[in-house]
């Protein structure tokens, strides 16, 4: 496998990889829109999210990860994905100041994927496996 195949199959597996996360958390809005509301008011602020909301986020959120793990539109849908997951990761902040007090360990798996994003937006017009044209970058 040569240098260009080797860094396409990377670049598919991290968009495989951060897909996987942010379908699950998109899926929990479907499965639990309460705890999505608590989310919603914990971590952004945003207060009063009823169930017909939380479906309506997750319905936007599952056309962006369509495209995403796709590969189409790259600019849109991997800028989208980064700026939502950063977002996600910096509303955490208080976690971090006590990484040892009950789950916020795991909060930390937030940097990571943080990087993953960012690498594929930045190395979106090298992401060849993929069904978006190159034009789509």
């Amino acid at each position: 496998m040569n240098q260009t195949n080797r860094l396409a199959t990377s670049l598919l597996f991290l968009r495989l990889g951060v897909f996987l996360v942010m379908a699950m958390w998109t899926l929990d809005k479907f499965i639990r829109p309460d705890h999505a509301a608590g989310i919603f008011a914990s971590f952004y602020g945003i207060e009063g999210l009823d169930a017909t909301m939380a479906y309506v986020v997750g319905g936007l959120e599952l056309l962006l990860l369509g495209a995403f793990v796709l590969g189409l539109a790259r600019r849109w849908s991997y800028g989208l994905v980064l700026l939502i997951h950063g977002v996600s990761t910096f509303s955490s902040w208080r976690q971090y100041l006590a990484p040892f007090e009950g789950p916020n360990l795991l909060f930390f798996a937030a940097w990571p994927m943080l990087a993953a994003c960012l690498a594929l937006y930045l190395l979106r017009d090298s992401d060849t496996m993929s069904l978006g044209s190159s034009s789509a970058k």
